[in-house]
């Protein structure tokens, strides 16, 4: 598909749906937070009379605090309330129980937004991607840390506990912005008083146990989102003097397409194109933009396929597509095994 020619009548047709409705906006906000301190109370209650199976809580409870986040997500494109300053009180307050610094975050956020699917400024934001001539390039050593760190396991494992553990307890990357240090030193304080009222009220073993169990099915749900969104069969990506922002919203981001149900808990994320197309439009306006604007469906990927992509790892600039470490080494590449045998 050709890049979009007229961004000025598809930005038109999108600001249409850019104002939220507050009403929608609490209600949204209501209907999360209450299940999760309900499974967060019952499952503190269970844990402190030794019910071990209410651990299994925290599967529901993960799903619903990534709902939490998806909400601090939209308070950081300012689109949540008309106020700046409603969302981002809001969002910081969300911060402490996702365990994210709102305004740190908030800034790695737009970074992304800035540079997604631009070859010349993989930086701050997103999953690191190399190219295929850049891999093979590199040392061996080098090349075996690029494939352990595209490893599922790790992605989906490690990834989530480096996020929260380090990431967001140190502003990596801005290190030495005096701002992003007051917002990861005043979310993890918060953290702090909200771990001494969960210990208090349910005892050690609930936040040792469910607290941390929740937020690593939070995670985990979160980091794979986001990874299929913008790492996926189809995806473009291109250098900096071909790249537009709205080409790599509508061409560079995945339409993940899931039942309702999962839809609903993922804060209709799925439409991620429309998003980095408008980010201003609160989450509950997506489904109206895909029913009003069928052309603007997107590059649609089902769950399976966004499991699949999780082996495409390097970008391949002679074709144009994403690819997976092994099709990098076949025969379009014939110089690749003797640049690794080299090395």
């Amino acid at each position: 598909m050709p890049p979009y020619q007229d961004d000025r009548a598809v930005r038109h047709a999108l600001a249409a749906y850019q104002a939220p409705d507050h009403r929608q906006s609490l209600w949204e906000l209501w209907i999360t937070v209450l299940p999760l301190g309900i499974l967060w109370s019952l499952a503190g209650k269970g844990l402190a009379h030794g019910q071990w199976w209410v651990l299994l809580l925290a599967l529901p409870a993960g799903a619903f605090l990534m709902r939490l986040f998806l909400i601090q997500h939209d308070c950081g494109h300012r689109s949540w309330f008309a106020s700046a300053r409603a969302n981002d009180w809001t969002g910081r307050v969300l911060g402490v129980l996702t365990m994210t610094p709102y305004d740190y975050w908030r800034r790695t956020h737009a970074i992304h937004h800035a540079t997604s699917g631009d070859l010349d400024r993989r930086s701050l934001g997103g999953v690191e991607t190399l190219t295929v001539e850049e891999y093979r390039d590199l040392p061996r050593l080098k090349r075996a840390a690029y494939r352990l760190y595209r490893n599922p396991l790790v992605i989906l494992g490690l990834g989530p506990a480096y996020l929260f553990a380090l990431q967001h307890r140190i502003p990596v990357g801005l290190m030495k912005d005096p701002a992003a240090w007051r917002s990861v030193i005043g979310n993890s304080l918060g953290l702090a008083v909200l771990i001494g009222f969960e210990v208090a009220l349910a005892g050690t073993p609930a936040v040792l146990l469910f607290h941390l169990a929740m937020v690593v099915v939070a995670a985990t749900i979160g980091v794979w989102l986001f990874y299929v969104q913008h790492q996926f069969e189809g995806a473009s990506w291109r250098r900096h003097e071909e790249w537009t922002a709205l080409d790599a919203a509508l061409q560079g981001s995945s339409h993940l397409a899931m039942p309702a149900p999962l839809r609903w808990i993922t804060a209709n994320i799925g439409a991620h194109h429309i998003h980095h197309a408008a980010a201003r439009i609160p989450f509950y306006r997506l489904p109206d933009v895909l029913r009003d604007h069928p052309a603007l469906s997107g590059k649609r990927v089902d769950l399976a396929g966004g499991w699949r992509a999780m082996g495409l790892t390097l970008w391949d600039e002679h074709n144009g597509q994403l690819v997976g470490f092994r099709t990098a080494k076949a025969g379009a590449y014939p110089a690749f095994a003797a640049v690794k045998t080299a090395s």
